[in-house]
């Protein structure tokens, strides 16, 4: 993965992202967590949240609710996928504001936050776009016309397989479908905000806007489920998603 250097981005009218989704957004849908979860399956988070890995590996617990926050701790070896956690958002602009912290409890903690449209075609498990969250840098990707097209995943398949290198058509095109960026985790909690806004995606933590990018398809009209993924161990509390059309 390659980081881009950093650059302070200008002041702008949606610089604080989080206040423009509670002055001009629709609150769709809150959670603070504070609950205990229902065992361990598919639907065990509750409060209309799916752990799509759940069922997979149903002896090993994903998702622990723990004094008000959700503990997530992927076992993808197990469940031979990494962790799937969504919920029903929907919406064209909005985005979502949450708070996480890496526990330092495993090496490498990540946390990607996006969006799926499983209802859309050609474009494998109706991935749209994703914020990924590595321990020194952050990367947006716009999934639907970039690496999760059905024509582009293929071509693309073929070189990873035969483990080559890419084309250099192929990737000069995936490279304008993504932003990243350099940041460096620590084990406190931070908030985060993701938001759409036309063909734009942001983010923001503590505040800050740290990265942006413009992609096709980050215009998606309806990014119908917020998801989350995990390397391993994140926590997350007090997310809302908003709408703002």
């Amino acid at each position: 993965m390659r980081w881009i250097p950093f650059l302070l981005l200008p002041l702008c009218a949606s610089a604080n992202d989080a206040a423009w989704l509670r002055e001009k957004g629709t609150l769709v849908f809150s959670d603070t967590f504070d609950r205990e979860e229902d065992g361990n399956g598919l639907r065990a988070i509750g409060n209309g949240w799916e752990s799509a890995t759940a069922d997979r590996a149903p002896q090993v617990k994903q998702a622990d609710l723990d004094g008000g926050i959700l503990k997530i701790a992927s076992d993808g070896k197990a469940a031979g996928h990494g962790v799937h956690i969504h919920h029903d958002a929907g919406f064209a602009d909005g985005g979502t504001t949450l708070r996480f912290r890496f526990p330092g409890l495993n090496k490498g903690e990540t946390l990607t936050v996006g969006h799926v449209d499983r209802e859309m075609k050609g474009v494998h498990a109706g991935h749209l776009c994703y914020a990924n969250l590595y321990p020194t840098g952050i990367l947006l990707r716009d999934h639907k016309t970039g690496v999760s097209e059905d024509g582009v995943r293929a071509r693309r398949s073929v070189f990873l397989e035969k483990k080559e290198k890419l084309p250099a058509d192929l990737e000069a095109f995936l490279q304008t479908k993504e932003k990243s960026v350099p940041w460096k985790s620590d084990n406190e909690w931070h908030d985060l905000a993701l938001v759409f806004e036309g063909d734009e995606m942001r983010l923001s933590i503590d505040g800050k806007q740290v990265a942006a990018h413009r992609s096709e398809g980050f215009s998606h009209p309806v990014k119908r489920w917020l998801s989350f993924n995990a390397s391993n161990t994140v926590w997350i509390d007090d997310v809302k998603v908003w709408r703002i059309k």
